[in-house]
């Protein structure tokens, strides 16, 4: 089975991409769900490869969370105030 699934590229062009040996099942499965959402199959994959693109991994997030805690001054005890004072509010 060849799956097609196409995007538009930094230029705004759209760029294909094949996806080879994809099993009955599963293309079954994506028909049925792209239906459901009453989409075709190429915008649903389209749609599941955007949402991908874009959702950062645990390392991306983790680096991402670094960089800000290095800019940051607030400290584990302004942390701990935060809360303590969030707790007292609402007794």
């Amino acid at each position: 089975m060849i799956a097609k699934c196409d995007r538009r590229d930094y230029n705004d062009r759209m760029t294909s991409i094949y996806v080879r040996d994809v099993s009955e099942n599963a293309l079954t499965t994506l028909k049925v769900r792209a239906a459901r959402a009453g989409q075709s199959l190429q915008g649903y994959i389209r749609q599941l490869l955007e949402a991908e693109a874009t959702t950062l991994t645990p390392e991306e997030a983790a680096s991402q969370a670094r960089a800000i805690a290095a800019r940051s001054t607030v400290t584990a005890d302004d942390t701990l105030a935060a809360i303590d004072e969030m707790r007292r509010a609402r007794q």
